[in-house]
């Protein structure tokens, strides 16, 4: 009996960590982010270490341990995998189809990662049951339609709710079932235009705390910061404006769910297009608009260059090189 319970106990500890608690929930809400936390421009200057992390996505920490020679030949290995086609050129679809997935790839590892732990089998999918169990198997019955907000296991029981409405929205076919490509979905569903009004429903529903279906400036603010004793940053000061003058598009004080949308869903700017434009014209010495590797190359400073150590950073990966 007291190993039953010390299993139960371990399980339900794994959960704990392997599921996102309700307070570790981002706040950084906007969908089509900048390509890196690095200023674009300073001073109208363009920034290259913008193009630094732009280029090489999350990877970029591991590049400045290397030299300018190591770096210099990973950058050409790099060169050789953006050029899809194999015609000896880069063009600005590849670049941006690189740059979007030097964004995005731990997206895909995780979705990979997650695929395999919950389908050791390799089927072709896995069902909300199968998932259900896994996740949330330490409720019972009686937990999983308990909305007591008393409840010792609310948290978990409105993120079962949650996944549930997310499971059907991915579930493209009705089958109660995920295929991988339905299951990359349901976990990163700001990825697919499908998903995306499950996103602004999930956003709604952290931010609106008195559940009146729009959101008003304090809870727009308060999804942000928690007032304190201290002054009012100045940032919050330029949120709220921002609330007035951009977000709330009727000007009736409220969020609704188009102006929730139209604020963490931006449209008509491809930051990674933007990007390979601008690489392109970097450089692009003979102007034909496509680049050859000893193009890049010259341009080592442009593509992996940090601007803090003159050096940049490479694919942390060895078994890519």
């Amino acid at each position: 009996m007291k190993r039953l319970i010390l299993i139960n106990i371990l399980f339900v500890i794994v959960i704990a960590d392997a599921v996102p608690r309700p307070d570790d929930e981002t706040k950084q809400r906007i969908i089509d982010k900048d390509l890196s936390e690095q200023e674009h421009f300073i001073n109208s200057e363009h920034n290259p270490a913008y193009d630094h992390d732009a280029f090489l996505g999350e990877e970029a920490k591991t590049f400045d341990k290397l030299s300018p020679e190591e770096s210099t030949r990973r950058l050409g290995i790099i060169v050789d995998k953006i050029d899809k086609d194999k015609d000896g050129f880069v063009n600005q679809e590849e670049l941006k189809d690189w740059i979007q997935f030097t964004q995005k790839r731990y997206i895909f590892d995780d979705i990979d990662r997650q695929w395999k732990s919950h389908n050791p089998e390799g089927k072709e999918t896995i069902t909300w049951t199968k998932y259900k169990d896994a996740i949330y198997g330490f409720l019972d019955e009686n937990d999983s339609t308990n909305e007591d907000a008393d409840s010792e296991n609310h948290s978990y029981i409105v993120m079962l709710k949650r996944d549930r409405r997310r499971w059907s929205a991915a579930d493209q076919d009705g089958d109660d079932a995920l295929s991988r490509e339905e299951f990359a979905a349901f976990l990163h569903p700001e990825e697919y235009v499908h998903m995306r009004d499950i996103v602004v429903e999930e956003t709604m529903h952290d931010i609106d705390k008195d559940n009146d279906g729009k959101i008003s400036l304090s809870e727009y603010i308060g999804d942000m910061y928690q007032k304190g004793e201290e002054e009012e940053p100045e940032w919050v000061k330029n949120e709220k404006e921002h609330f007035t003058a951009y977000r709330d598009k009727n000007g009736n004080g409220f969020l609704d769910f188009e102006e929730v949308k139209h604020w963490i869903i931006p449209e008509d700017f491809d930051h990674a297009e933007a990007e390979a434009r601008h690489l392109i014209y970097e450089a692009d010495a003979d102007s034909d608009k496509k680049l050859t590797k000893d193009e890049i190359i010259a341009k080592y400073d442009v593509f992996v260059g940090s601007q803090a150590t003159d050096f940049g950073e490479a694919l942390g990966r060895h078994d890519e090189f």
